[in-house]
């Protein structure tokens, strides 16, 4: 585990120079978000440019989910502007039903869906492409070839929806389509990352916050880092 301050490419600098070039040479994949920093760092020179970029999957999905939530703010903005203020207050209630995954869904949260799906329009086409996305990534049994053809199918399809944020979405995801099939290909994902990181906010929350990244830095190191403390009354190890 290794944590320093900022998230740029120089922060990943300095892990890579505590790890030193022989270690370095022997990375052979890196799963990350689709940010360039991190892509940058890795594949510098004396870091780890053998390594195969990998981009977690999960981020890949957020891409559509964020296209998704601002297809649904511009329609709320427009709700505003109508005479009965009450449909607008009632539509901002529906961004849960929508960003979440049906099988985690309430019951009046699917309900809302419902009523999203019976209306149709933009709003339903919207979610109908996040979910497709989604579906991709969770199914286990299919092959590499067959998530690289409905992953071409799904950007083709977004190009063609006359949804923005959508074709900016299919846009990004085929920029990065050869590091989405690997991460599929080598079954890597930032999952264990993200686990930690749930811990690392809640040692923030607990903290109340701090007044540097050094603080919190030594407070996850010792929460969560390979540090074993002896204390005054135990044996000495």
């Amino acid at each position: 585990m290794w944590g320093g301050e900022g998230k740029n490419a120089k922060t990943l600098d300095g892990f890579f120079d505590e790890l030193g070039d022989a270690r370095s040479s022997q990375i052979e994949a890196v799963s990350m978000d689709m940010g360039p920093a991190f892509r940058k760092s890795v594949l510098a020179d004396g870091h780890a440019p053998q390594a195969t970029i990998c981009y977690d999957p999960f981020h890949v999905v957020q891409v559509a989910t964020e296209a998704l939530n601002t297809v649904r703010r511009d329609l709320w903005q427009q709700l505003r502007q109508l005479p009965d203020p009450d449909i607008a207050k009632k539509f901002k209630g529906a961004r849960w039903a929508l960003l979440k995954n049906p099988e985690d869904l309430t019951d009046r949260q699917a309900t809302t869906l419902k009523a999203i799906k019976s209306n149709g329009g933009a709003l339903w086409r919207a979610y109908q492409r996040k979910e497709e996305l989604r579906a991709i990534f969770a199914g286990n049994d299919l092959t590499d070839d067959e998530v690289a053809e409905l992953l071409d199918r799904w950007c083709s399809r977004v190009q063609r929806s006359r949804l923005e944020p959508f074709v900016k979405a299919g846009r990004t995801v085929r920029a990065h389509r050869d590091g989405i099939l690997a991460a599929i290909r080598l079954g890597l994902s930032n999952g264990r990352v993200e686990g930690l990181n749930r811990r690392v906010r809640l040692i923030v929350r607990r903290a109340f916050g701090f007044h540097s990244a050094t603080a919190a830095l030594a407070l996850v190191m010792l929460s969560c880092g390979p540090i074993n403390l002896t204390l005054p009354w135990q044996p000495q190890t």
